[in-house]
């Protein structure tokens, strides 16, 4: 088990023994972009960032831009870091082939306070924990619990869609030995 304690401004991990990614932790102060590169080799990738993202030089991008996920998970994060002026021309996604996945993926973004965060396989082991703060946010694959640790503490949750219709239809609860000894709505 461990806790996200990476070094200032990276992303931490946490995957399963098979390489399953269960969670993904990223701190307000994200600035690892290098690690996170986005794929900008070929002289098409380059000539469409100068068409459509208004970027010259390949490596600017690379220093600006992360992809934070798989291109295969359902849920994609992207961080950009830009400066004023920088403009991205209007555009949508196209969806031709949504993602089979076995859970719903969520992303939780601390906008105050702080909140403990532990992941879980879907088989109930426990891999770690994060602290959010103001401005940090995880991608969580499996299973999750959550501890709100400052009064007050707010949060964004996106979460995959459709909505199943209720919360029976919608979560597995996990039978976990450490839990907090307190619990409330």
């Amino acid at each position: 088990m461990k806790e996200a304690l990476g070094k200032a401004g990276q992303a931490v991990e946490y995957r399963t023994a098979d390489g399953r990614l269960v969670g993904l932790y990223i701190p307000g102060d994200f600035s690892d972009y290098t690690s996170f590169p986005p794929f900008v080799e070929t002289p098409e990738e380059q000539a469409h960032l100068a068409q459509a993202y208004k970027v010259i030089s390949p490596q600017r991008e690379r220093e600006t831009k992360a992809h934070l996920t798989a291109d295969e998970l359902p849920l994609q994060i992207v961080l950009l870091d830009r400066d004023p002026g920088s403009y991205v021309r209007p555009h949508y996604h196209v969806n031709d082939a949504p993602a089979a996945s076995p859970t719903r993926h969520q992303i939780l973004i601390c906008q105050r306070g702080r909140l403990r965060v532990g992941l879980y396989t879907k088989d109930g082991e426990r891999l770690g924990h994060v602290v959010l703060r103001s401005g940090d946010l995880v991608l969580m694959c499996e299973g999750h619990s959550l501890e709100f640790l400052d009064p007050g503490t707010k949060i964004i949750e996106i979460k995959m869609g459709p909505f199943p219709g209720s919360d029976e239809a919608d979560k597995v609860e996990l039978h976990v030995d450490h839990e907090p000894a307190h619990r409330s709505p």
